[in-house]
């Protein structure tokens, strides 16, 4: 699993370079909460997806060799982010976003999957200003704050279905619960 979500990571970064450095002339149609509106839970067939993932990680060498791609790939996305305006517009996966919206879906992708490796890691988890971003997102996704004694880890989790929700959430959230998770 730990190679597939860096693959990941290291294609969304690849996608990063390409957008930050390809601006476009189009208005945005897209906020980074918008942007996850269009997720929807796994349909049947999206084992082969999967499958072809972990493929790809074991070709590039498994956790180690990603890892070391997106590590460098990750850094000149830095340096590509640096270089442009919050305010520029870029396109991608058929959306059209400020810089700043844009990162903060690269922000929140890469949060969620950090909490992934690390639950079978045991290494240390994503900063609080990453983890703070999941959390803005998602409550703007439900449309309301999420529940106040969940740290913002616990937001990130449930949120996207990585953890249930416990009886005691689902009484707190009412009829939102049935929005959970809220992208995956």
């Amino acid at each position: 699993m730990g190679g597939r979500r860096v693959l990941q990571l290291l294609s969304d970064a690849r996608r990063a370079l390409v957008a930050l450095n390809t601006p476009t002339p189009a208005a945005p149609d897209s906020s980074a909460v918008d942007y996850w509106r269009a997720w929807r839970p796994p349909a049947p067939g999206d084992d082969d997806e999967l499958w072809s993932t972990r493929i790809a990680a074991s070709v590039h060498g498994g956790l180690t060799g990603v890892a070391s791609r997106y590590s460098e790939t990750s850094a000149a996305v830095v340096v590509a982010a640096g270089r442009v305006s919050p305010t520029d517009v870029v396109a991608t996966q058929g959306r059209v976003l400020t810089v700043a919206d844009f990162l903060s879906t690269l922000t929140v992708e890469a949060a969620v999957h950090h909490l992934d490796l690390v639950l079978r890691l045991e290494r240390p988890g994503p900063a609080a200003a990453p983890l703070a971003e999941v959390r803005r997102v998602l409550a703007g996704l439900l449309g309301r704050p999420l529940p106040a004694e969940w740290d913002d880890a616990t937001a990130a989790r449930r949120g996207t279905g990585r953890e249930p929700l416990s009886a005691a959430d689902r009484a707190e959230l009412g009829a939102a619960a049935a929005a959970f998770p809220l992208f995956g």
